[in-house]
């Protein structure tokens, strides 16, 4: 399934470090672009903006809630943000913000997508179920592995070779997002440390049961695949990102309705939507959007990066609008992933 035929491929290369490329990737060999090229400049600003919005998701989540739990249901803000995704890549490309590629509409290449969708719903299906045989807070260090498994499948799938240095960075990488989960943010009324999910809520014991260890690796394998697998057909397919996209929310709207819809009684799909809601929601789609956009002309790896710097982001906005207290595990955590950035993208 990840096999590649043609590794060193012109169009493959056109994103892992030829000179030539849309939005100049040769971060990805070493190096972080400067911002004295117009894309390189947009390229940064993509970045900045997409770790911004990642770093935002919890604590605008937390500003929904109303007397200390969220007031709609979770699989309607996926499907809504599902959508609004869909709307903004069919808009892309009626507005001819991206060209409608020429001849027949290339909808066989539609198909592979299905399986992204799948993987994608697996994966935040997967996230809710391993809350019932562990307890948050190792849940939030123990599901940093999926960083390795990213990894893995990124050499395996696109026969891309880490060097020592880079394997070191990804270490560091896991070890940050461990270090925060276990204790970057503190409520002021409780001595409990722990990410903001743990540290409100009453004291749960650290545990976890042999089947949810074996949930937890299945859910790193599949996140790392899930990433992988969908950066492999955006750079495989010559056909404009929007289309893309396109193909892959039309597979991800009619899934997520189907999950909706499943799910039995509840509030309906905007009961309980307040604004921070829908700007969650928004965000959310902007986000995917971005994301798409890093994994075709950058990596897998860099989305890596993109979620390890938004836990600063999390953290400073937490302290903000939340009063969470910043400890020490935080910095801790921010050192790491700054030598972890320094290794793989600095100058070697």
């Amino acid at each position: 399934m990840c096999h590649n035929p043609h590794p060193t491929s012109p169009h493959l290369a056109s994103y892992t470090g030829h000179p030539g490329s849309s939005l100049g990737m040769s971060v990805e060999d070493g190096g972080v672009p400067g911002l004295g090229h117009p894309r390189q400049a947009r390229w940064t600003l993509m970045l900045l903006l997409s770790t911004a919005m990642y770093g935002a998701h919890a604590p605008l989540l937390a500003l929904c809630h109303v007397d200390g739990r969220v007031p709609f249901r979770p699989s309607s803000a996926v499907l809504l943000t599902e959508l609004t995704k869909l709307l903004l890549c069919a808009l892309s490309l009626l507005v001819g913000w991206q060209a409608w590629p020429q001849g027949t509409p290339p909808w066989r290449q539609a198909a592979p997508f299905a399986l992204s969708a799948l993987l994608y719903g697996a994966n935040n299906n997967l996230v809710i179920y391993l809350q019932h045989y562990m307890d948050p807070s190792t849940y939030q260090v123990l599901s940093n592995l999926k960083i390795g498994s990213t990894a893995l499948f990124y050499c395996l799938c696109l026969r891309h070779r880490l060097s020592a240095r880079q394997g070191l960075a990804l270490l560091l990488l896991m070890a940050a997002g461990a270090c925060y989960a276990a204790g970057g943010l503190q409520d002021p009324g409780t001595t409990l440390p722990g990410p903001p999910s743990a540290a409100a809520t009453s004291p749960m014991p650290l545990h976890i049961t042999p089947l949810g260890l074996l949930l937890l690796i299945l859910y790193c394998l599949v996140s790392g695949l899930s990433s992988v697998y969908t950066e492999l057909l955006l750079k495989r397919q010559r056909l404009p990102l929007a289309l893309q996209n396109l193909f892959l929310y039309t597979f991800g709207v009619l899934l997520n309705l189907g999950l909706h819809a499943g799910g039995g009684p509840g509030p309906g799909l905007l009961e309980g939507f307040s604004g921070w809601a829908a700007l969650v929601v928004l965000s959310q789609a902007l986000n995917g959007l971005l994301m798409s956009a890093v994994m075709k002309h950058g990596s897998s790896i860099t989305r890596l990066f993109v979620v390890s710097c938004s836990l600063v982001v999390n953290a400073v906005l937490s302290a903000a609008l939340l009063r969470l207290q910043l400890t020490a595990a935080f910095f801790l955590a921010t050192l790491l992933i700054g030598l972890a950035v320094r290794l793989y993208y600095g100058s070697r």
